[in-house]
């Protein structure tokens, strides 16, 4: 299989728990101390980087950092909105499709040398 696609596939998995890391505390953790927060958090994020660290070596064979990075921001962006609106029970909003706009070209900028 392609590094481009297993790097992505381990990136999507990475992204879903460093989101739950990142913001699931905010809804459950809500009236708990904030080291308690942090130690769960913490504890989420043991397996974001199980599986960023091997994404990003076997990305690096075929992509450049920022390459890596930008893919890393769609992926980032495309986890981000579900889970705030579904799971944090936040209102959609068309900022999000103008930051995917954005990030759009960042993707063809970077990403333009191996298209062409």
């Amino acid at each position: 299989m392609n590094a481009i696609l297993i790097s992505a596939g381990l990136l999507i998995c990475s992204n879903v728990f460093m989101t739950f890391a990142w913001y699931a505390h905010l809804k459950e953790l809500n009236n708990k101390p904030w080291l308690l927060a942090a130690f769960v958090s913490w504890g989420i994020a043991l397996f974001e980087y199980l599986l960023q660290v091997p994404a990003n070596r076997i990305g690096y064979t075929q992509c450049s950092v920022a390459q890596l990075k930008i893919m890393q921001e769609v992926i980032a962006l495309s986890v981000f909105v579900p889970f705030s609106v579904y799971y944090m029970k936040e209102p959609l909003k068309l900022d999000y499709l103008w930051a995917g706009l954005c990030l759009l070209g960042a993707v063809f900028f970077m990403f333009r040398a191996k298209l062409s």
